[in-house]
């Protein structure tokens, strides 16, 4: 056991390295992984959900009412700054219906469980980071099907009601299980806990292979515009997070969470309700798996400069 959470933490420390490259092999040695099937993307995903739902405690959840003011301004944060700033870039470099559709849906997800690993490397507020990427993931199965209606359903149908069930499916039931099971058997899942880093880091290598590699033509032929698209999204919406926080003046530790909160998002379930809502659009897939891959990377950076910016 302690072998396998050595192996872990080796894992969940070069996580980003290692999405990366596995993402090179998969676009420029596509056949390498083709084997790994894009039905696959939601069972993976659920199985990351199911790993972030045995982390989760009571105490996670009791912020919202001890720190009510925080968790609204981050969550108001993750559902308009993301969803703008992707709009905005959509329009400005003019992106096809494929591509247009996974960058919006990439915006309208709700933050990713990397957000609370960078924020407390980056000796930040981790209850805050739990507490808002809890919350915003509860609220994804109402607001993310309606964001995405509201800013596309004018260039494509938008199936609201299927996003819905399937949030419901992917993200909120195996978190509820994993949630379930910790409450009742938190001994023994505090155990399996050392072993979730390199579950997930595995799962989401899985993802980004599946979708780069059975993408791998697109993505080479259009990939300098998705790469920027994709790299200037998250940059701006660690920015908009970083600025919210500083008109608010939050302490150090709470601008850092909400930087990191906005700026990372879950580009899992982005790439699953692409390829369940938007079927006949293949490249909308592509925008969520490559953010999975560039947020690491940019999280891990961020987390090196944050560490050195001192506490108030």
């Amino acid at each position: 056991m302690k072998i396998l959470g050595k192996i872990s933490d080796f894992m969940g420390r070069y996580m980003a390295a290692i999405v990366l490259a596995v993402a090179a092999l998969s676009l420029f040695v596509p056949k390498s992984v083709l084997w790994i099937q894009t039905g696959w993307v939601n069972y993976l995903l659920m199985i990351v959900m199911f790993g972030m739902g045995l982390t989760l405690k009571l105490e996670d959840f009791k912020l919202v009412f001890t720190r009510p003011k925080e968790i609204i301004i981050g969550c108001a944060a993750q559902f308009i700054c993301m969803p703008l700033l992707a709009l905005a870039l959509v329009k400005i470099f003019n992106l096809d219906p494929g591509l247009a559709a996974g960058v919006i849906l990439v915006g309208t997800c709700p933050g990713g469980t990397s957000s609370n690993v960078i924020t407390y490397l980056s000796k930040g507020d981790v209850a805050l980071s739990v507490g808002m990427t809890s919350v915003n993931t509860l609220l994804a199965p109402f607001l993310t099907p309606a964001i995405t209606y509201l800013l596309m359903h004018s260039t494509v149908t938008v199936d609201t009601l299927g996003m819905f069930i399937s949030i419901i499916k992917v993200v909120i039931v195996p978190i509820a299980l994993g949630f379930i099971i910790n409450k009742f058997f938190g001994k023994y899942t505090q155990k399996a806990v050392k072993a979730l880093p390199m579950v997930s880091v595995i799962a989401i290598c899985m993802i980004v292979a599946a979708v780069v590699s059975h993408n791998a033509e697109k993505i080479l032929t259009k990939g300098a515009v998705v790469f920027a698209v994709v790299i200037l999204h998250n940059l701006l919406g660690y920015l908009c997070g970083f600025l919210i926080g500083k008109v608010l003046r939050l302490p150090t530790a709470k601008t850092k969470a909400l930087s990191i909160e906005v700026g990372m998002q879950n580009s899992g379930l982005a790439t699953s309700l692409a390829a369940s809502a938007f079927p006949q659009l293949a490249m909308a897939t592509v925008p969520g798996a490559i953010f999975s891959v560039w947020h690491n990377i940019s999280g891990a950076v961020l987390a090196g400069f944050y560490r050195r910016w001192g506490e108030e």
